[in-house]
């Protein structure tokens, strides 16, 4: 049976959801789509709040911090983009709400009013701390529990963005 993809959408029948077969578990491919979202949600709070500095810095150094900020959102974006096609690469759904993001993350949002510069970078720093030890143990899981290498290297990668983010938000305080 072949689909007549000229048909309008309404008259084609919904397609399958054919999973991967890439040599991964159905149970590992869903507990590694679980890790992934988490940080994912992960990405999306730091993300806001990293965007929120840039909008909210004042003071002398304006410019600079305020570019600082940008292109620390603009890589975030980019990560949440990858994060997102490694989910849907690996069968799953990535989250795609502010409540999704907000109930799955470990990140606590920023809700307070003004913030002092210092404490912006305090703020970011911590949260890229955070998701680098978190990410530590999801290379691990994903490695040893999962047999999915794939992923540990992923987010190995991640990890590595993250500590070298936490460094210059370091550099930035020392």
């Amino acid at each position: 049976m072949t689909t007549d993809l000229n048909k309008p959408e309404t008259q084609q029948k919904e397609p399958k959801n054919i999973q991967p077969n890439i040599g991964l578990e159905k149970d590992s491919l869903k507990k590694a789509n679980e890790l992934l979202n988490a940080y994912l949600a992960d990405l999306h709070v730091l993300y806001i709040k990293t965007r929120k500095y840039h909008w909210n810095v004042a003071g002398p150094s304006f410019k600079e911090y305020h570019e600082f900020f940008e292109e620390q959102y603009k890589a975030l974006e980019e990560m949440i983009d990858e994060v997102a096609e490694r989910i849907r690469t690996l069968g799953g759904k990535p989250l795609s709400t502010m409540a999704e993001f907000i109930k799955g993350t470990s990140l606590e949002e920023d809700t307070s009013g003004e913030v002092k510069t210092r404490d912006m970078f305090d703020r970011l720093l911590a949260d890229h701390e955070q998701i680098t030890r978190e990410l530590r143990e999801d290379v691990d899981t994903c490695d040893e529990d999962l047999n999915d290498a794939g992923t540990a290297d992923f987010l190995t990668g991640m990890m590595e963005a993250h500590e070298k983010m936490a460094w210059m938000l370091r550099k930035y305080l020392s």
